[in-house]
């Protein structure tokens, strides 16, 4: 196979996916890591998720909305499922899925307490690799509950790599998924004993079908599992006989002793009634760990079967299993197995060398990493609220009729959704997958621009056009950055393609429209063009819970909600005027969005004719959160957090070629020059062009632009080594800001690590550490106020000693910084991973954990630590420092 067959082989697969020519991803990594302690399987009468469907549950009861498992896959709407199970001899119970800790356990919320990585995948799901690293002495699930419960906030948590049961050594057991043909999926899966001794490990690769004939789904023919004659290299073979996605075989080599059981809730263990058949579905636990042969079933038929693979290993030493998933009968199904493996492991390199050329180690295996993460977290989302309301087969409790997610009865989801995280953040979250979306679209346009159109859709979006926040809550309130996001996509697909997608751009267009005329009319609620987001996400970073009301009379007027409106106001413009290119009509939304963006820029600008100060501080050269008395008093929280830099983020620019389509847009450029609005300057001068004959439309001017960076480019306030701190490290010593009308007296600390707060359970924490989404966001717009006004733009950098910097070098500067997270140092350790010290997998490669958050002083990695979802956004940065970002 030659080098240039290697470098298009992925492309092709995904121009054949995006024709619509090959279905390539009809299975994929779809299998959470947590499906137990989600709202979606809670029927609970007052929404205790975690209680009401535990850990120690989940062995035994069959979900409903969705199956968990270790390194799995299953076909997208989750009908058929494989994944791994383990057992170290030990342990007492057999490993199906992952631990970890519920949100009332942890002493910082939910937290996972495994050790597992994403090493590999391409998008179109043709290689995916996955370690999981178990101990080989016993598992410590009672120490850990036990001691993150004695453990303070004050206290970090105690996780298993704390704990010594390493001591005893450990396995690695990667499982490679690699693909022949759509519908043909070779397995191998590796386990290397890491200890001292000689070990013996029982693999069990488990297929089972998620169990939809309990709840009337399919009410004709039920799936069933069945062995099947081996054919020629084969050891065993089993028969899937299913409505869908159909007929398919699974092929396995070596000899093995096959289970059988259903996948049905043991009722008797978990409730104390009969089940509804004898073999349930913890069955494979108490046979292989508690020896009860009469667990399973001894006809080899059901809806759950496992392969027990049984191997003692020296030390130093490794046994494999290989495995065959075919949708079709095959005579010799290994005969190209290694070939396939080898072949889609080179694929995958040339691939990712194509994203990154001559990149460092570092560099590239944090790009491949963290963009392997991202495939991984893709997920089946399946949850129709009315239904889940309604009780399924029982009576809810009437408590859930007025409970969480009720005004969201239209919610229809059963697709396959970007999860910020598989075990931590098993579920959708609106503005997490918006931030999904740059990444993505690095992989391919085409399945960023999906993923942006299925949250837009009727069955996502509310009628009132909200979207819906995530599944906890649907009706919070997210930042609008999902025009932003429409614009990543559109615009990687016209770089990749030479053309954007202007179809795609008009749909999301008035489906955005809706949501942008609910941001209007609901979080403006005096007209003034001053929005009252709440949270926005930001949970602890101001100084009381924005999500609680204030006294009768009193508003909050916030820096941050109205930055984004401007922010999407100007997405909206743009998308406006790109679409004049095919249609003028357009040109008068883009004048219209444009006129809401001058109307916002006013009212955070402050003007006589607005009749209020603004959320400018001249003074002080920030933006700042504002409470409004019920006589109309405006007082400044003094606060110098991202919710005074996120207004930075409205800048777009405007070229020639999409004003010479619209003229009355290009006229209301004019009448607005020099930044004025109703005789105030109020932003910046959208009639000026740049060498290029660009415009900016921008809220803040270079004067303003000018004293928020002195601030950014200082590392006693926002610059960390490692990005930009969420709060200023000036909040160290300038604690106390007296008493706010409306709030009280009020104190704000920068703590550089994990959160002293118990703000939304304590879990997350921007006051202090580094967090990406809004790193790139700001990185972006520096690069196209650098776009615009060009080289002779210079700004003196407090921390390099005053020297000036152009707007180019500053986000370079930032950029740099973000992704040195995960360079090794002199020592070997990258600063994200300090808390792990370099890991090393089994063919010498980094193993990455890529956190929610990083610490503000030495970049360590905090928080959820699989959280690709956003933190993903470094191979982003690493793609841009390579090639030119499309702005």
């Amino acid at each position: 196979m030659d080098h240039d067959h290697r470098h298009d082989a992925e492309r092709q697969r995904l121009e054949q996916q995006r024709h619509g020519e090959i279905d390539w991803r009809r299975w994929g990594p779809y299998l959470a890591e947590r499906a137990w302690g989600t709202v979606r399987e809670d029927y609970s009468a007052k929404g205790e998720a975690w209680e009401y469907f535990d850990h120690d549950q989940a062995r035994s009861r069959a979900c409903r909305w969705s199956e968990d498992g270790l390194g799995g896959i299953c076909d997208q709407e989750q009908r058929l499922c494989l994944a791994l199970a383990l057992w170290n001899g030990v342990d007492p119970i057999l490993k199906e899925r992952a631990f970890g800790l519920t949100g009332n356990q942890g002493n910082r919320g939910e937290d996972v307490k495994e050790r597992y990585f994403y090493l590999d995948a391409t998008p179109s799901h043709s290689l995916l690799r996955y370690l999981y690293r178990y101990p080989q002495g016993e598992y410590p699930y009672a120490e850990l509950v036990a001691e993150n419960r004695r453990r303070g906030r004050s206290d970090p948590p105690f996780n298993l790599r704390d704990h010594p049961v390493w001591e005893a050594g450990y396995w690695d057991v990667v499982i490679t998924w690699a693909r022949a043909a759509p519908g043909a999926i070779h397995c191998r899966i590796r386990a290397h004993n890491r200890g001292n001794a000689p070990a013996t490990l029982h693999l069990l690769p488990t297929m089972w079908l998620r169990n939809t004939w309990a709840w009337g789904d399919d009410d004709v023919v039920q799936p069933r599992l069945t062995t099947t004659g081996a054919p020629a290299g084969a050891n065993w073979a089993v028969r899937v006989t299913a409505p869908a996605p159909g007929h398919c075989y699974l092929y396995g080599a070596g000899d093995a002793a096959l289970l059988f059981t259903e996948n049905e809730t043991h009722q008797e263990r978990l409730f104390g009634v009969p089940s509804a058949s004898r073999y349930v579905k913890d069955a494979f636990h108490r046979r292989v760990v508690n020896g009860e042969t009469s667990a399973v079933n001894p006809v080899p038929e059901g809806t759950k079967c496992a392969a027990w693979y049984a191997a003692e290993t020296p030390p130093g030493e490794a046994f494999h299993v290989d495995l065959v998933l075919s949708e079709e009968a095959l005579d010799t199904p290994f005969a190209d197995h290694e070939a396939v493996l080898a072949a889609r492991t080179a694929e995958a390199d040339a691939f990712y060398a194509d994203l990154l050329p001559d990149a460092g180690t570092a560099d590239a295996a944090t790009l491949r990493q963290a963009l392997a993460g991202m495939i991984w977290n893709q997920q089946f989302y399946h949850y129709e609220v009315r239904r889940w309301l309604n009780g399924d087969q029982l009576p809810p409790p009437s408590e859930r009729r007025a409970g969480r997610n009720r005004h969201w009865r239209h919610l229809r989801a059963r697709d396959i959704l970007s999860m910020p995280d598989t075990w931590e953040y098993p579920w959708f979250a609106a503005w997490d997958l918006a931030f999904h979306v740059p990444q993505l679209a690095l992989l391919d346009p085409e399945l960023a621009k999906g993923q942006v159109e299925t949250l837009l859709s009727e069955r996502y979006l509310h009628p009132n056009g909200q979207i819906p926040a995530y599944e906890w809550a649907f009706e919070d309130v997210n930042p609008p950055v999902h025009a932003m996001a429409a614009l990543e996509a559109f615009r990687a697909e016209r770089a990749r393609h030479g053309a954007g997608d202007t179809a795609f751009l008009q749909r999301v267009f008035h489906k955005l429209l809706l949501n942008y005329a609910w941001w209007i009319n609901r979080k403006d609620t005096e007209g003034h063009n001053l929005f009252e987001g709440g949270f926005l996400g930001l949970d602890n970073i101001s100084v009381y819970d924005r999500s609680r009301s204030l006294p009768p009379g009193y508003t909050l007027k916030q820096a941050d909600a109205t930055g984004w409106m401007a922010m999407f106001a100007l997405n909206m413009t743009v998308m406006a005027l790109e679409l004049c290119r095919s249609d003028r009509s357009y040109d008068d939304m883009a004048v219209q969005s444009f006129e809401q963006f001058l109307a916002i820029a006013e009212a955070i600008a402050g003007s006589e004719e607005s009749g209020h100060a603004g959320l400018w501080d001249e003074a002080s050269g920030f933006f700042k959160d504002v409470v409004v008395t019920p006589e109309g008093t405006g007082h400044p929280i003094d606060v110098y957090s991202w919710v005074g830099l996120i207004p930075l983020f409205a800048a777009e620019l405007v070229g020639p070629e999409l004003l010479s389509c619209a003229p009355r847009f290009r006229r209301a450029l004019h009448e607005h020059q020099g930044g004025a609005y109703r005789g105030s300057v109020v932003c910046a001068c959208p009639d000026a062009e740049n060498e290029h004959g660009e415009h900016l439309l921008a809220l803040v001017d270079a004067r303003r632009l000018a004293a928020v960076l002195r601030r950014l480019l200082d590392e006693d306030q926002f610059l960390a080594p490692h990005g930009i701190r969420s709060v200023s490290r000036i909040h160290a010593d300038y604690t106390d800001l007296g008493e706010i009308p409306g709030i009280g007296h009020t104190t704000i600390e920068y703590i550089p690590g994990e959160s002293t707060s118990d703000l939304f359970g304590g879990n997350s924490n921007w006051r202090g550490p580094i967090w990406l989404p809004t790193n790139y966001a700001l990185v972006q717009a520096l690069r196209r106020f650098h776009r615009f006004l060009g080289d002779g733009f210079r700004i003196p950098a407090p921390c390099l000693d005053g020297a000036e910097v152009t707007l180019a070098e500053a986000a370079d500067l930032i950029g740099e910084r973000l992704t040195g997270l995960y360079r090794p140092d002199a020592s070997g350790t990258a600063p994200a991973l300090a808390g792990d010290g370099p890991l090393c997998g089994p063919e010498g490669e980094p193993l990455l954990q890529f956190y929610e958050y990083f610490h503000g002083e030495d970049g360590r990695g905090l928080g959820a630590a699989h959280q690709t979802g956003w933190t993903g956004l470094l191979a982003k940065l690493l793609a841009d420092s390579h090639r030119p970002p499309t702005l």
